[in-house]
């Protein structure tokens, strides 16, 4: 028996057009079923090209008859009620945003073991710590690691900074340096040793790796500094960190500047960097960041790539392996410059 559609405003090829445009992969198969209907395909052709037996595409055919396109899609199913309702889903949020107290809650972190506590006081529910754990996705929260934060660290003054960048900028530069193309450079060292850190790796469950760990104290320091607009770096390995050695860098820097561009140094304030015997080429001028705020370098993102893919899990024997080792790893970055721009791009330095 041939199936009657009795909606007749798409055609079979406009019945097409909409399954490819549609998100729901169910609703493009029965879209493509009944376009071949229209085409006078039998039932039998039409559910098995749409993935259904004939009464299912049957029964499709009603639902299109009654509500068009809008009724192929699947109705949501009542299934079983949630553990949590929308209030306290919502104070679950409010509870895991803020952190615990440790005056109150006696830990310092929440884990699932610890919400689960606090869901049973609260609103008197059981989970297990994997359904606490598939609630927190469902809240889009996951683990994360921390970034410091130091304790004298001014967040109003770190926010101003980022809003008042381009007048910052606009008053380094120097009168011979106005109307010239500007590239905005993020500065900063980093020791690199023997005793270095160790990372995360893919294991078995239940396993504790073992990886190779030094305990000599030989190090070099690397310079490095980059421009995430054009993805670019200059960096030095030098054995020691002083105004010598950041004056060789500034020059390093200057050299890798556009010709007939001027660059804007942003680096910390630490002694080397403030110096009064520092001498900047004519093309770079600096500016200091806040005191405490290294999570406004860029470059620090760098340092912990660089660790954890190129130099952790690692013995270096000598100073000369250290060298190649940093070098080896800044070299690898920058020539992957999506990677850099990706590690070191930010919104606020954009304005300039």
């Amino acid at each position: 028996m041939a199936l009657e559609i009795t909606r007749l405003e798409l055609s079979a090829c406009a019945l097409r057009s909409e399954a490819r445009r549609a998100r729901d992969v169910g609703q493009a198969r029965r879209l493509l079923a009944l376009a071949l209907v229209l085409e006078g395909a039998s039932r039998t052709e039409a559910a098995r090209a749409g993935g259904m037996d004939r009464q299912t595409l049957r029964d499709w055919v009603i639902r299109y008859n009654e509500a068009g396109v809008a009724g192929l899609v699947d109705r949501p199913r009542s299934g079983r009620p949630p553990r949590l309702n929308d209030a306290q889903m919502a104070e679950l949020d409010r509870l895991v945003e803020v952190g615990p107290d440790v005056a109150v809650h006696g830990v310092v972190r929440w884990r699932c073991v610890d919400l689960q506590a606090q869901i049973k006081a609260r609103f008197d529910v059981e989970l297990s710590e994997r359904q606490v754990g598939r609630l927190l996705h469902q809240l889009n929260f996951t683990r994360l690691s921390v970034r410091p934060r130091h304790p004298q660290a001014d967040e109003a003054g770190q926010e101003a900074f980022k809003k008042n960048f381009a007048a910052l900028v606009s008053r380094a530069l120097p009168d011979h340096a106005r109307g010239n193309p500007l590239e905005i450079w993020f500065q900063d060292e980093a020791r690199i040793g023997q005793k270095d850190t160790l990372t995360r790796l893919w294991a078995r469950t239940g396993s504790r790796p073992r990886a190779p760990h030094d305990t000599r104290y030989e190090w070099a320091c690397l310079f490095g500094a980059v421009c995430p607009q054009r993805a670019v770096g200059a960096a030095l390995v030098l054995p020691y960190a002083d105004s010598q050695a950041m004056n060789l860098h500034l020059r390093e820097i200057g050299r890798t500047v556009a010709p007939g561009a001027h660059a804007v140094l942003v680096l910390d304030g630490t002694g080397w960097h403030t110096s009064t015997s520092l001498r900047p080429p004519d093309n770079l001028s600096l500016i200091c960041l806040p005191p405490y705020a290294p999570e406004l370098n860029p470059v620090e993102n760098v340092w912990e790539y660089l660790r954890k893919n190129n130099l952790a899990l690692h013995v270096y024997d000598t100073y000369d392996d250290i060298v190649d080792a940093c070098c080896n790893a800044w070299n690898r970055l920058i020539a992957a410059p999506a990677s850099l721009t990706s590690i070191t791009q930010r919104a606020w330095d954009l304005a300039s």
